[in-house]
């Protein structure tokens, strides 16, 4: 049995500002789960004294940024986080830049088509994307968090953030796949897009899906347009560097 450290304790460990991480901690889950918690399911989920946890959210209701339902005792998302994601897609130009660039590419070849933000070594967030219009569609928002190193992007973040593969050999153990490629396959494809430019996963991540991702610098006009046909859908993924 392999035995993984809880990102919650792993981030609280980390940080000098504990009561920070576990705020952010309940954000997430709160964001991902869609649907209003009770103070225990949440402490639970995130491995947490429910007392500590109850000091969490009130604080977080405080500023708005949870609701708390009298009637229920649950805890949802509140109109306050609205607030900091407006300011920040005021101030995050790679959007702007970016979306029409994906609206276009996804109309003229039918790709589905997602813009990511690349925060190290932890993790992903997507902040544009555009569907293709086709049956089968990417079931992903944005706001949406992955794995850094999963799927074709984590091949193009290995190949161009300068890391070493005593830093990536642990996280790419901890990945979860649907098909997974062994350690020597997946860094002789790191490397093929190191010299490509374009990462490419055959449904290792998502069996029966194939991804193509391309690192995209400053200058968008730049972009090299990936057209990749598998079983009749055409895929395009896009990373920005940090």
């Amino acid at each position: 049995m392999i035995t993984r450290s809880d990102p919650l304790e792993d981030a609280v460990r980390a940080s000098k500002a504990p009561a920070i991480a576990r705020a952010a901690a309940v954000l997430r889950l709160l964001g991902k789960r869609g649907t209003p918690m009770g103070v225990q399911a949440i402490a639970r989920e995130l491995n947490l004294v429910p007392s500590t946890c109850l000091y969490v959210l009130r604080a977080l209701v405080t500023e708005d940024l949870v609701a708390f339902d009298a009637d229920t005792k649950r805890y949802a998302l509140d109109a306050g986080v609205l607030t900091l994601a407006r300011a920040w897609l005021r101030r995050d130009q790679f959007n702007d830049l970016a979306q029409p660039v994906l609206d276009r590419i996804a109309r003229e070849f039918g790709l589905t088509t997602l813009g990511v933000q690349i925060f190290g070594l932890d993790h992903i967030i997507v902040t544009a994307m555009s569907q293709s219009g086709q049956n089968f569609q990417l079931s992903t928002q944005v706001g949406s968090r992955f794995p850094a190193l999963v799927s074709a992007t984590g091949r193009c973040i290995a190949a161009f953030g300068g890391h070493e593969l005593a830093d990536l050999k642990p996280r790419f153990d901890a990945l979860r796949w649907d098909e997974a490629p062994s350690w020597n396959d997946w860094c002789a494809q790191v490397a093929e897009a190191r010299a490509t430019e374009v990462a490419v996963d055959a449904g290792h991540y998502i069996s029966g899906v194939t991804v193509v991702a391309a690192p995209v610098g400053d200058d968008l006009v730049r972009l090299r347009v990936v057209r990749l046909q598998v079983d009749g859908f055409h895929w395009l993924l896009l990373a920005t560097p940090d």
